[in-house]
């Protein structure tokens, strides 16, 4: 199909088109970025939900639920599910589909599982991009679960409105490894599977954790928000609702301070630092490489003529005298 073909078909919600245009997205096709880029002037409009969290938490079937409790306010919803790939094979479980299965034929919801293809922020590099077809599409909201939580998984809250971390009873220890960064992050703390026991000790730990971070934040936004720590039990839906309610009350709290276009500012600006990453590693790798300057400087670092750091400064120098990137 032609690239405006593609983009009308997206912009009217077309399924078929939507999954093979995220397939491009995810092979890198040139093609894609392309069609992205037109659809862009459409996005902004949907709310963004990160969900994260350990392993074994639960997010899919808390996910899972929360489709359901928005479909009942007759709201559309996508998902984009990150799941670790393998460093030997490639491929990735891509387990979501089965537990958000009970949807998978509800027109108004559409779910994509993706790798992680070695992304160490969480998400992969293709989920920007592929939030921006669903958004184009006219999802009302679209809901993100990243492969985890730690110190380096926190490529979420560049793509999210409002974040929630997914924890469950008895995760002492993990919290405790886990808090730097915590805090800023979440906008919303959940305890799953909540009829197991220590649950209250757990929410408790999490509340006397956020209290001590909370003052340690340098800026202060006010009003400030009051981050939440809610229990569930994602097998049976408890609590559900309650998380819901949360999640329309962040939405609007965002609304009205004016922080969700501070948020659109910083989310562009990250989109154009990594649009432009990926265009001069590109240049890098498909044309510096195959320079004599470039096979030179290599022969004399490997010789200890020069250090890799003063190599790579002069072929700065020579790209920037030869404008080649205009």
């Amino acid at each position: 199909m032609e690239n405006e073909t593609i983009v009308k078909k997206v912009l009217d919600g077309d399924f078929k088109t939507i999954a093979r245009l995220i397939t491009l997205i995810e092979d890198e096709n040139p093609k894609a970025i392309k069609i992205v880029s037109k659809l862009h002037k459409y996005t902004g409009k949907a709310h963004i939900i990160g969900v994260t969290g350990p392993p074994g938490v639960g997010k899919s079937c808390l996910i899972s639920r929360l489709i359901g409790e928005y479909r009942r306010k007759n709201k559309t919803v996508g998902v984009v599910a990150v799941d670790p790939t393998s460093p030997f094979t490639g491929g990735a479980i891509l387990g979501d589909r089965i537990r958000m299965g009970e949807h998978t034929l509800d027109k108004g919801v559409f779910i994509r599982s993706m790798g992680s293809r070695g992304s160490l922020g969480g998400l992969s590099r293709a989920a920007g991009n592929t939030i921006k077809v669903l958004d184009a599409s006219g999802k009302d909201l679209i809901i993100v679960e990243t492969i985890g939580i730690g110190q380096t998984q926190v490529d979420i809250v560049k793509y999210a409105h409002t974040v929630i971390i997914v924890l469950m009873p008895k995760m002492g220890d993990e919290i405790q490894a886990m808090k730097t960064g915590f805090y800023e992050i979440g906008d919303i703390f959940v305890v799953n599977k909540a009829d197991q026991e220590d649950a209250d000790k757990t929410v408790m730990l999490i509340e006397d954790m956020l209290k001590l971070e909370k003052g340690k934040i340098k800026e202060k936004i006010i009003p400030e928000w009051e981050k939440p720590v809610l229990k569930t039990v994602a097998l049976t839906g408890e609590g559900i609702s309650k998380l819901v309610e949360k999640i329309e009350e962040h939405k609007e709290y965002l609304l009205k301070s004016g922080l969700i276009e501070r948020f659109k500012e910083e989310k562009s600006e990250t989109e154009v630092l990594d649009a432009l990453t990926s265009i001069l590693q590109d240049y890098v790798l498909t044309r510096v490489k195959e320079t004599e300057e470039f096979k030179v400087l290599v022969k004399k670092t490997s010789g200890g003529e020069i250090d890799p750091y003063s190599a790579a400064n002069q072929l700065i120098k020579k790209i920037l005298q030869k404008n080649v990137l205009s």
